[in-house]
């Protein structure tokens, strides 16, 4: 016993420690290294996926990552006077302000160390009663900093929101990412979440920079006087070596963030899902099925993040020796040169107080320099964390940018798939003329095509004038709903000339109506506010006129007026909402209408009523509905057959109609 006491000696002891964390490191390395291994045999199915999404995942700190942090800074400080400026110099100005006060509270923290040591009742008293008198201006100051930071996070999140919802919001730009282009998968994380994260991290890394930088500085200053040059340079040229090192080291940092985002995403949505579509979900008794949807979502993210903490836990390994305990190594070396050497001219007068208390002002600022050196060590892990948060807005802001131009990417499936058949025109989205006229809708040699490439029909051509309304109809799949979105300009046109009014004069009615959120009267007015209600002269009697009209007058009074808020898509029954959606359209009173299977909850009667009073004020209306009764409402039909025909006919008595 005795002998095994004396080899673990206190440097056997370091020894055996070190080697035992290499250990645990190696094995945890081997470990992420298999568990990468079993991620990519396990996604092979989604290798054509990933390898896009590599391709789009570049985020590393570089001339890249400057260029697009650059570019997102000139929206959140758009101009060199404003609230944001401001905030930034007050954040300076208190960063200045408290390395001053460190300073202050190392020089008289020392004196009131050597007055106790040198058992000067009065200087002690003396420099204690200044530390109590500093402590409200130092708390100021450290308070002042923060709430400089929380608004300035705050102006940066109000100032790139808005720029983002601008963009997302702008004509059906909102509709075309989730619905014409494939690149962002969940703009509402990006819109959300992302931003909040971008923003509080682009702030701490200009206070974790900035303050190190600024102590770094001063402390230079004061220990070139103290104890020469060469220490803090020495200090400098191991932040330099070290921070070179570590960067390239953390270089996976960027890449995994962005993928841990993409994976909240993800599971955020199946859980939006579940919450939106409970009813059916519920009918169909689907729960197990969920629930094995979520676990797998949640899984691939929390495997993920497995990876990520153990990397983590890697570079805080190597951090930690690096960018702590070898720069507190190097300060000790540094602080100690004028100490140790007998022949320096500096101390060979001193008497052991004034050793001391020099001894502990140079080397506590020299602590201090070398935490300020780890920090600014460390902040290179924020930054390449930042990097991955900045490449992802960047995605979004440039995808905006191409959509709000007309432009976007999608995976043209026809074209994959049937490369070899011969196409007579090329599917170039956004080929095709749109030309505005009022009171006339004619498609002239348009070719009717989904997003993706599939070709319904390869040449439409029909005429309608305002006054006569058609019939629509055809199996499913057959390309109704398309036509429409053609006509409402959600999908880009693939060539020949389309003629139309323009769009606020083109209303559109589900079968499932929109309720917004808001009082009953923006349910008949949306997506006008009041104040447009009143711009247009509108009174509140009209608009229960409108109501009367489909037979929703007693709505009001049941709902407690025009102002009550409440959850309209729950409190109104699926005929009440169908009902409501057509005094919608009585209000707009637009050219033309199209109505797509909007009354299919409403009874025969009151759906007579509704067409016989669109013909009398004027609203020209496109129909999709299986009902024969419909069919004396309109004029012309245009028929389907879901195989790339179509036929464009005037109604007569002789025409068979179809429906029930």
């Amino acid at each position: 016993m005795a002998a095994y006491s004396k080899y673990l000696t206190v440097r056997h002891s370091a020894i055996a420690g070190a080697t035992a964390a290499a250990c645990a490191l190696l094995c945890l390395l081997s470990k992420r290294r298999a568990a990468a291994q079993h991620g990519k045999r396990s996604g092979k199915q989604a290798s054509q996926n990933n390898e896009k999404e590599g391709k789009k995942e570049r985020a590393m700190v570089d001339r890249v990552f400057i260029a697009r942090i650059c570019r997102i800074l000139k929206i959140m400080v758009p101009r060199t006077l404003c609230k944001e400026t401001g905030y930034l110099l007050l954040i300076a100005v208190m960063l200045v302000v408290r390395t001053y006060c460190d300073i202050w509270m190392i020089q008289n923290g020392t004196v009131i160390e050597s007055a106790i040591i040198g058992r000067s009742r009065k200087d002690f008293k003396k420099y204690l009663f200044n530390f109590i008198a500093a402590m409200p201006a130092i708390s100021l100051v450290n308070n002042f900093l923060k709430y400089g930071l929380n608004e300035l996070k705050l102006c940066f999140r109000v100032r790139l929101t808005r720029y983002l919802y601008e963009e997302y919001l702008k004509a059906y730009t909102y509709y075309k990412m989730g619905n014409l282009d494939n690149r962002i998968a969940n703009p509402d994380q990006l819109l959300t979440q992302d931003v909040e994260k971008f923003c509080n991290s682009v702030v701490d890394l200009y206070s974790n920079l900035s303050k190190p930088f600024l102590d770094i500085v001063l402390y230079i200053f004061k220990l070139t006087s103290a104890i020469g040059a060469q220490g803090p340079a020495s200090m400098m040229a191991y932040l330099i070596i070290s921070g070179f090192f570590l960067t390239r080291l953390r270089r996976p940092i960027g890449k995994m963030t962005i993928i841990e985002q993409k994976y909240e995403g993800e599971y955020r949505y199946v859980n939006s899902r579940l919450i939106t579509n409970s009813e059916e979900i519920a009918f169909y008794n689907g729960n197990l099925r969920e629930k094995q949807t979520i676990h797998k979502t949640f899984r691939k993210l929390v495997e993920h993040l497995h990876n990520f903490i153990l990397f983590r836990f890697s570079m805080g390994f190597i951090d930690t020796i690096i960018a702590k305990y070898l720069a507190t190594v190097v300060g000790y070396l540094v602080v100690s040169r004028p100490f140790l050497n007998l022949a320096d001219p500096r101390h060979q007068n001193s008497t052991h107080a004034e050793l001391l208390e020099d001894y502990y002002q140079s080397g506590r600022m020299l602590l201090r320099m070398s935490q300020a050196l780890g920090r600014i060590v460390l902040a290179g892990r924020e930054m390449t964390r930042l990097a991955g948060f900045t490449a992802r807005i960047t995605e979004l802001m440039q995808v905006l940018k191409d959509l709000n131009s007309g432009k976007y990417q999608r995976t043209m499936v026809s074209q994959e798939k049937d490369a070899d058949k011969k196409q007579p025109l090329p599917l170039i989205p956004g080929a095709g003329e749109i030309i505005n006229i009022d009171n006339l809708i004619k498609f002239d040699h348009v070719p009717l095509v989904t997003p993706n490439g599939d070709v319904l029909i390869q040449d439409l051509n029909f005429e309608v004038r305002s006054g006569a309304n058609v019939l629509i109809c055809g199996p499913n799949g057959c390309g109704k709903s398309s036509l429409f979105r053609v006509l409402g300009e959600l999908w880009p046109l693939f060539g020949g000339r389309l003629t139309k009014p323009v769009r606020g004069k083109l209303f559109y009615v589900p079968q499932r109506p929109y309720m917004t959120l808001g009082t009953l009267r923006d349910q008949v007015i949306y997506p006008d506010t009041l104040e447009d209600q009143r711009k247009k002269g509108i009174s509140d009697q009209v608009l229960k006129e409108y109501l009367d009209n489909v037979q929703l007058g007693h709505i009001l009074e049941r709902e407690g007026g025009w102002d009550s808020v409440q959850d309209w898509m729950d409190v109104l029954s699926g005929g009440e909402k169908q009902r409501m959606a057509m005094a919608r359209l009585f209000y707009h009173k637009p050219q033309f209408a199209i109505l797509d299977e909007c009354t299919s909850a409403v009874s025969v009667d009151v759906e007579g009523y509704i067409y016989s009073h669109c013909r009398k004020v004027g609203i020209t209306l496109f129909t999709v509905s299986h009902r024969k009764s419909l069919w004396k409402h309109h004029d012309f039909y245009l028929h389907m057959d879901g195989r790339g025909n179509y036929e464009f006919k005037k109604i007569t008595e002789d025409t068979v109609e179809f429906g029930s």
